[in-house]
């Protein structure tokens, strides 16, 4: 009989400028090798035997403000974790809250900017990908002949040209709902583009930027970055609205609509249903979706 094991929920935030993205890759600078070089630290294993699944992998250049992940560890590996405390009984937060400190300790070392906020024993039937209901991100572009803020240039694109917001606001609206998004990403093998569209929304910032918060059940390779693109598309003038829902229906990539710069991306919060519901999300998540009717409109009802 194979041993329990015991899942760990990580919450945690980084600056992605300096990394090649989320996954793990040969000869490249990324958060999850960081990641689990330090909890291997922690545990004193090697980092071949961590292994993390992660709620959105993001890619290079892209950061995370609410990034989540989980791990499964031995009896034998958390008992290791728990000797690193000393005293009295903790509380369940002030566990969580020393176990990050742990991760915090070895990662700043090498991967200062990676911080873990929380370590928590996980919940019955969690999965950091498969039990999320919904992804929030947030993209930042300054606009015009000057650039923005200097010191949030790390985390913000630059468009040259002027935006008109009112007809990005109108865009991105009728972007909403259940669709298939080939246009705007590229599906997996074997899985499809379709998927519930659930807020597109601009705000100005403090400093002047526009910033887009784009939630959704789960997002494909690139598609926020597509999504910002084709929307600052039709503010620029480049394409108008009725152009945009063509391209939609069309259901095939085009260079009609940029593909905007990572940098300006940030993950923001992930969702998750009640306890009771994590094991049946996950299986549904799991569940390939039907394709949608040819027309590329919403389904009846929705």
């Amino acid at each position: 009989m194979s041993e329990s094991l015991t899942r760990l929920r990580l919450d945690l935030s980084y600056d992605g400028t300096d990394f090649a993205g989320w996954a793990k890759q040969p000869g490249l600078r990324t958060v999850e090798g960081e990641l689990e070089r330090a909890v291997a630290t922690v545990l004193r294993e090697p980092a071949e035997a961590i292994r993390f699944v992660v709620a959105g992998r993001t890619d290079a250049g892209v950061h995370a403000r609410g990034q989540v992940a989980h791990l499964d560890l031995t009896s034998e590996q958390l008992a290791r974790w728990e000797a690193r405390f000393r005293g009295g009984a903790l509380t369940d937060e002030e566990r969580a809250t020393g176990r990050a400190r742990h991760v915090n300790g070895a990662l700043g070392r090498s991967a200062p900017d990676i911080v873990v906020r929380r370590v928590t024993e996980a919940p019955e039937g969690f999965d950091a990908r498969f039990s999320a209901v919904w992804r929030r991100y947030e993209y930042r572009l300054s606009a015009g002949r000057v650039p923005g803020d200097p010191l949030a240039r790390r985390f913000t694109a630059h468009h040259g040209h002027a935006l008109d917001l009112a007809a990005m606001r109108v865009a991105s609206a009728s972007l909403l709902g259940l669709r298939d998004f080939t246009t705007f990403c590229k599906a997996r093998e074997g899985s499809t583009a379709v998927r519930t569209l659930l807020e597109f929304e601009w705000r100005v910032t403090e400093d002047g930027a526009y910033a887009a918060r784009l939630r959704a059940d789960a997002f494909c390779h690139s598609m926020v970055r597509a999504l910002v693109g084709a929307v600052v598309a039709v503010g620029q003038g480049r394409i108008d609205q009725a152009e945009l829902e063509q391209l939609l229906a069309d259901r095939a990539r085009t260079g009609r609509t940029p593909l905007m710069a990572a940098h300006g991306l940030s993950l923001e919060e992930i969702g998750y249903p009640d306890d009771a519901a994590l094991s049946a999300r996950a299986e549904q998540t799991r569940a390939r979706r039907a394709p949608l009717p040819a027309c590329g409109e919403h389904l009846p009802g929705t």
